[in-house]
């Protein structure tokens, strides 16, 4: 089973996705699950995870509304407000759902420090009594805060999207290199490598400039705590579907068999807990 581990579903509203801004035009309109269903045909896609693009408790009811009807979204990374108070509340009700597999929340736009506000971890340490992963969406000089965050809870599973975005150009960032390294020294954290054709300046990227920082992956997290995902839709920014899929299938393709199934489905069922099949909808 082939899982794509990110991608996301909207309905294009340009008050609430104002960070789409004319930079990207091409994403100014609806993605949903009928125009991603013929780009995992053909190639090999058997699921995905769905993940929050909106902060609000309404994308939670949308993308597990999709879920309900479409059998190949295996699991939601939703939101919740983990510094209310009373975000037990918001837990329970969505945690019932048997695809709310995990918390985001997007820390990229946030002030720093805010990884280390009381409210936030609070709110953090009730994820595990509920199942829940937490997926770190953060810059690379974000970083050192998200590796605080994750000492601070050694039995929360984590996962960090996009590699931890760094710049992709040229040799890597020996600061990037040495706090994903550090990073991967904890085994409560996995790491997405997706989104990163749109890392690169202009989004001019080419396989080969790519190579060092997956294999800085690599170095770090080894086979079994590296994920597949592809970004979808905001990776068409620079690469179409099949183009960024064979990115990794390029790289990868010298694994032993087993060690691509871990990073193309394994890894992926494994963290996030999904059942190896879903019936139909």
């Amino acid at each position: 089973m082939t899982i794509d581990a990110h991608q996301h579903f909207w309905k294009f509203d340009p008050v609430r996705d104002a960070w789409i801004d004319e930079s990207m035009t091409a994403l100014r309109r609806d993605f949903l699950p009928h125009d991603l269903a013929p780009a995992y045909a053909a190639n090999g896609i058997d699921g995905c995870i769905a993940v929050q693009a909106d902060q609000s408790l309404a994308e939670n009811d949308f993308l597990l509304d999709l879920a309900n009807r479409h059998s190949f979204i295996r699991g939601v990374v939703g939101w919740v407000d983990l510094c209310d108070p009373q975000v037990e509340e918001q837990l329970e009700r969505y945690a019932a759902h048997p695809k709310f597999v995990g918390v985001r929340h997007i820390v990229q736009a946030e002030p720093s420090g805010f990884l280390a506000r009381p409210a936030f971890r609070r709110g953090i340490g009730r994820l595990l009594q509920y199942g829940l992963t937490y997926d770190l969406l953060v810059y690379h000089h974000q970083l050192p805060d998200a590796l605080e965050l994750v000492r601070a809870f050694p039995g929360q599973p984590f996962i960090l999207d996009h590699l931890g975005k760094p710049v992709i150009q040229g040799v890597p960032d020996p600061d990037w290199v040495a706090n994903l390294r550090a990073l991967a020294q904890l085994p409560n954290v996995h790491c997405k490598l997706s989104g990163l054709v749109t890392e690169a300046p202009g989004y001019h990227w080419t396989v080969d400039g790519m190579r060092p920082y997956l294999e800085e992956a690599v170095l770090a997290f080894g086979t079994r705590r590296l994920l597949y995902g592809s970004d979808w839709p905001v990776c068409l920014l620079a690469a179409d579907y099949a183009s960024q899929l064979e990115v990794y299938r390029q790289l990868f393709s010298g694994w032993p068999p087993s060690e691509i199934d871990h990073f193309f489905g394994s890894n992926a069922r494994h963290i996030y807990r999904l059942p190896l099949s879903t019936p139909n909808a």
